[in-house]
């Protein structure tokens, strides 16, 4: 499942996109924006569809060496551990994992090397020597290996990131989460469980992660303006011109939030926002926008234009 923090990242991709083409209605921006996060899933399920088909590469490499003219020993009786690893036929043979498979037209018959290198690369890697060369065999073990090639394999090869940047120019961001979310599903595999290991849904809930998504979209945009002035009015020293666009934006939606969703607390709303201006925006960010929103907040809260709805939600 996706997480809000990644929700909050796309609709702040968005919102830039849309203040570089303003003409652009905001329905249709919004209705993008929903297809992207959703095209995000499709990166997840072709990341769950890798290793069996590594597996598949590998079984008819054993079965081509058994069959070439003068096999050796080797190649008669070949270490199968690893086209055998259980959580990657759980994988293969998984009963929702499939019909999703063929919905989304995940197909590698026309990608040339890139399952082959990967293998290769695998191949190379301490962690699978140490498991190739431990003669016992366990579900946990399997599981591990699989977690350790997701991790230190998918997560760390750049190679693996621009072959589906070249599938979509989106996924380039979206690689991390949809990563993350296939790392934490194969987490929660259990052997009892078979091939009906549960698959994670794109949204935790669907119908409030959307609406969240549109809101905070639409409103911003909305109030674009007023929030701006709110902004300008707690700058010190400074013209709203000098300020860094990205630190405008992200502050900009963290008023949507305080004003304009009564469910999230006010200390999520900051720290995610201060955590968003780490990653996307200057070295200085952090400690402005943490500083302007403060006082704001101190403002909202004085003339009752923060309204937080459940036990704990109103404290900074």
């Amino acid at each position: 499942m996706i997480s809000r923090r990644y929700l909050r990242i796309k609709t702040m991709q968005a919102l830039y996109a849309h203040s570089m083409k303003p003409y652009e209605e905001v329905l249709t921006a919004q209705n993008t924006l929903l297809k992207t996060v959703k095209n995000s899933y499709v990166l997840f399920l072709w990341l769950f569809s890798i290793l069996p088909e590594v597996t598949f590469y590998r079984k008819n490499k054993l079965e081509d060496l058994r069959n070439k003219h003068n096999p050796t020993e080797e190649d008669l009786n070949p270490n199968t551990k690893f086209v055998d690893n259980q959580v990657i036929g759980q994988m293969e043979d998984n009963v929702f994992l499939q019909p999703m498979f063929k919905a989304n037209r995940i197909d590698w018959s026309n990608d040339g090397d890139f399952i082959p290198r990967l293998f290769h690369v695998i191949e190379d890697t301490d962690f699978y020597k140490t498991y190739m060369e431990n003669p016992t065999r366990s579900y946990e073990e399997d599981k591990k290996l699989v977690l350790d090639i997701i991790e230190h394999v998918l997560g760390e090869d750049d190679h693996i990131r621009w072959f589906f940047s070249e599938k979509d120019t989106n996924w380039l961001d979206d690689y991390d989460e949809a990563l993350m979310m296939f790392y934490k599903n194969v987490s929660k595999f259990k052997l009892r469980d078979g091939n009906e290991n549960k698959i994670h849904p794109l949204y935790k809930d669907q119908k409030e992660d959307e609406q969240f998504v549109r809101n905070l979209f639409r409103k911003t945009i909305e109030h674009e303006d007023e929030y701006e002035e709110l902004i300008e009015a707690k700058l010190q020293n400074w013209e709203l011109e000098r300020v860094i666009g990205m630190d405008i934006l992200l502050m900009k939606m963290a008023i949507c939030e305080f004003l304009e969703f009564p469910t999230i607390p006010i200390k999520v709303t900051m720290n995610e926002y201060i955590d968003l201006a780490k990653l996307y925006s200057s070295d200085k960010s952090q400690k402005f926008i943490n500083g302007i929103l403060d006082r704001l907040i101190v403002d909202f809260k004085a003339e009752g234009k923060i309204v937080k709805t459940g036990i704990g939600l109103y404290q900074n």
